[in-house]
């Protein structure tokens, strides 16, 4: 129980931080000082909030736990692309969106679309997308919580409980602080996890007797010399991953957080020094997650391995149930922890699980936003503000989130799959599909109301499609997907053991292509928004 003592008096430190220590505002606080902190962050706060908000449990426990069942690849799939795309991204979209927000006062990306289309209830169903795509995400910080705390306590913090506690310390200082407290929770939670990786490194490999044995013992064995290589991976299934990277844009808590910028010169530092933080937490996560598996001597770890090989060796035979509770048993979600408790001294591994618990703790961001989300786009837009005036407002936000994290927290409760999976296989290959609504209403004059309502309703129906197959086809455990539907010889349609491929690519590749094709035929077939609307955003002078 020592390292989750380190970890409960690091709960406590946040709680305090968020909920005291940086709220400034009185009791005539303003939505727009709860929601965006009155648009006045400084640079090393927008900075690292920004970052550390898209730096979740998928980032630590979920690339680890997949680069632990599928090699090295992990980084090439993920943080390659990330690095590349997400500063892009940043640069030529967050920064339009920050000036119109502070031109026009939009608070959520919804206010946006509505403003820019002319359009009313279309807005409230694409707050209704966003909204049901962000759900897993914030569900994954609730699930990392009580992966974490169960593993560095030895199984005395029960996942159920661990989960519980790390939704409670969230919604409280969310509840409380806002935005304000939200972004500097942020700031000491990004600190603390990027220092975590050359730490866990040094102490691990230590422990290990050094990172070039376990290598080559991994090379020089059949079963574990794949996982040092892309052969697992197809190429074109590689270049699919490309794509998902598109979501971070197009999530609204991203979206809300580039407005809270002081000056737009603020992007500039954030775009440089983004893929140098994100190379500093991704790339010893991967490292380790792939070095577990040469980790035989911690008893959990040589469990998962057993469970494992069970599964490729006798998974078509097994029952359900009984296949269910074997990829549980080896999913390497909790393998840093582990590795930490382990081969680090005792007071140590309590730190760095505190590391640990800071990024599965990123999960506020989302709350935040739809709490600002529904108040804004829901509330207000349909006159609570003006019946009720703005003190309901902020209290109407405190209440959604007080909702929203229950329902997180049960749902996270039964989820079966893995963190990696839940989050590329919804809510990244989901907002990426939304992608093109975003970049359509900042740059072409043409596109409509309609338009994004088709791609909108494609994105939401092609998410729960893929869901539903996924639901009634099963995984292979191993080896060649499941071929389901062929086309002139190819398969179309396939079900592979980490989720489903079309024409061999993720779902996500379609699902963005087709987007943009409605977003365009539809746009060209009906009216555009009125003239005035148009000059406001497309006028020369601007």
């Amino acid at each position: 129980m020592i390292p989750a003592l380190f970890v409960f008096t690091y709960l406590a430190v946040v709680l305090y931080v968020g909920v005291f220590a940086f709220r400034r505002s009185g009791r005539n606080e303003s939505a727009e000082d709860y929601f965006l902190a009155s648009r006045s962050l400084g640079t090393a706060v927008f900075l690292l909030s920004l970052f550390g908000t898209n730096m979740t449990a998928f980032t630590i426990l979920g690339s680890s736990g997949h680069a632990f069942s599928n090699g090295i690849v992990t980084f090439g799939l993920m943080a390659s692309a990330s690095a590349l795309i997400i500063p892009v991204t940043l640069f030529s979209i967050g920064t339009r969106l920050w000036a119109l927000g502070k031109r026009f006062g939009f608070m959520t990306p919804v206010q946006f679309f509505r403003d820019r289309w002319e359009c009313g209830h279309i807005g409230t169903l694409i707050f209704v997308v966003q909204a049901a795509l962000l759900v897993p995400y914030i569900i994954i910080g609730v699930m990392g919580g009580g992966s974490t705390l169960a593993a560095i306590s030895g199984g005395w913090v029960p996942y159920w409980l661990g989960g519980a506690l790390v939704a409670l310390v969230v919604m409280g200082y969310v509840f409380f602080g806002g935005m304000r407290g939200t972004a500097w929770v942020n700031t000491l939670q990004t600190m603390l996890f990027l220092s975590f990786g050359t730490a866990a490194l040094a102490v691990i490999g230590g422990g290990m007797g050094g990172f070039r044995q376990a290598a080559e013992e991994m090379l020089n064995s059949p079963a574990t010399a794949p996982l040092l290589t892309r052969e697992r991976v197809s190429p074109w299934f590689f270049l699919s991953y490309t794509f998902i990277p598109l979501s971070t844009i197009a999530f609204p808590h991203i979206n809300i957080f580039c407005l809270t910028a002081r000056r737009m010169q603020q992007f500039k530092p954030t775009v440089i020094l983004y893929p140098l933080c994100l190379l500093a937490i991704w790339l010893p996560s991967v490292f380790l997650g792939v070095m577990a598996n040469r980790a035989v001597t911690v008893p959990a770890i040589a469990a998962k391995l057993e469970a494992r090989r069970t599964l490729a060796v006798q998974g078509q035979d097994l029952l359900p149930d009984r296949r269910v509770e074997l990829r549980q048993a080896a999913a390497g979600d909790d393998v840093i922890v582990l590795l930490l408790n382990h081969y680090a001294p005792v007071w140590l591994a309590g730190l760095l699980g505190a590391g640990i618990m800071a990024a599965v703790m990123a999960s506020d961001s989302q709350i935040l936003a739809l709490s600002t989300m529904f108040t804004e786009d829901i509330f207000a837009f349909y006159g609570g503000k003006e019946r009720f005036g703005p003190a309901a407002q902020v209290h109407t936000g405190r209440v959604f989130v007080l909702g929203l994290t229950a329902v997180a927290y049960l749902i996270a409760l039964q989820a079966p799959a893995s963190i990696f999976e839940l989050a590329v296989q919804y809510a990244f290959s989901g907002y990426s599909a939304l992608f093109p609504l975003l970049v359509a209403a900042l740059f072409w004059r043409g596109s409509t109301k309609w338009g994004a309502l088709a791609s909108a309703v494609w994105t939401a129906c092609a998410v729960v499609t893929v869901a539903l197959f996924q639901y009634v086809v099963p995984a292979p455990h191993s080896g060649p997907p499941t071929v389901v539907w062929t086309f002139f010889g190819a398969a179309a349609l396939a079900r592979t053991p980490g989720g489903t491929a079309v024409f061999g690519l993720m779902p996500v590749v379609p699902m963005v292509l087709i987007s943009f094709l409605l977003m365009i035929v539809v746009s060209l077939l009906t009216r555009q928004p009125s003239k005035q609307t148009l000059q406001r955003y497309f006028s020369k002078v601007d």
